[in-house]
């Protein structure tokens, strides 16, 4: 298969999940308890004084209903939805009227992307070299204490690594801040928090992949004709136990944006659009949350789309099917 049809073929159950994926989030929203007129947040966001008789809220009851479509049945919103969803055009959320929500989403996005790229970044800059180091010092204490911390970040969530980081760092020692983005101090707490699982996930594949590449013949081979480890290792088996990496980097990356990012930023008070998640389930302000789950969805399958295709040029053993 050409390269082109895949993309094509990818891209058709991308369009097919992102539509399966709005049906269900809407069928979730409309199943879960309670709604945003619910009467009391109605009144604490929009001003309306408690003495709001039954008629009234009524009234603005349906007025609401009417703006955003709600008395539409819910296969017509989905269609709507839809609509402009594919477009790019998502209209206004709830809790704030007079602003689109594609405004909003390109505001954060950005925030939790850098988030995201950064934290990637470090898992791959310390995971790399600690599977390189756990895979050469096999069955020592170096590959136990790798192996220990690898098996450490994986096991705790990073809502769990970031409230332990905030108690140290900040409360502790007083060293970082404990909320907010924009400068280097504001961003150290964030990144490790997030990294730390991926950084263990990293080094665990590349020990495994390592392991098997020096298991090679080839390898044996350069050993034979005289070869040093400087030489083999740099030369033939760390090259060629990299590109295995490349297809555990993309999903990382998703996770972490759809994943540790929406729980991090609601505890550094992060201003990226995992805030604007937890925000939305609260508020049950339904286009914000939809079109949250949208994009979030989006990105994590054009990730595992570019990784496939960067898999298959990085190797050309593999093909695209």
């Amino acid at each position: 298969m050409t390269i082109l049809k895949y993309i094509g073929k990818r891209l058709v159950t991308i369009f097919i999940s992102i539509v399966v994926i709005t049906i269900i989030t809407y069928g979730l929203m409309h199943a879960a308890p309670g709604n945003f007129f619910d009467i009391t947040r109605f009144q604490n966001i929009s001003g309306y004084s408690s003495s709001l008789s039954q008629e009234n809220v009524e009234i603005l009851r349906r007025g609401f209903e009417e703006k955003y479509g709600l008395d539409q049945p819910i296969w017509k919103q989905i269609l709507t939805y839809l609509s402009g969803a594919f477009r790019f055009k998502f209209g206004p959320a709830f809790s704030n009227p007079t602003r689109n929500i594609e405004d909003m989403i390109k505001e954060k996005f950005p925030v939790t992307l850098t988030l995201g790229l950064l934290s990637i970044t470090l898992a791959i800059l310390v995971g790399i070299p600690l599977g390189v180091l756990s895979a050469l010092k096999r069955n020592t204490w170096m590959d136990y204490a790798a192996t220990f911390v690898a098996m450490i970040g994986q096991v705790i969530p990073a809502y769990v690594i970031a409230v332990l980081l905030v108690v140290l760092f900040s409360v502790i020692l007083g060293w970082l801040p404990t909320s907010g983005w924009g400068t280097t101090k504001q961003m150290v707490l964030p990144v490790i928090s997030i990294a730390l699982g991926p950084t263990a996930f990293i080094a665990r594949f590349m020990r495994v992949s390592l392991l098997d590449i020096l298991n090679q013949d080839y390898v044996r081979t350069a050993y034979a004709k005289g070869g040093t480890d400087r030489v083999v290792i740099m030369k033939h088996a760390l090259r060629n136990s990299l590109i295995p990496i490349a297809t555990v980097v993309g999903p990382c990356l998703a996770y972490i944006l759809a994943g540790s990012a929406v729980f991090v930023e609601n505890i550094f008070r992060v201003p990226g659009i995992g805030q604007l998640f937890i925000d939305a389930a609260g508020y049950r302000d339904y286009p914000l949350l939809v079109t949250s789950t949208f994009v979030l969805a989006l990105t994590i399958m054009i990730m595992n789309l570019l990784v496939d295709i960067i898999y298959a040029l990085l190797d050309p053993r593999i093909k695209l099917q």
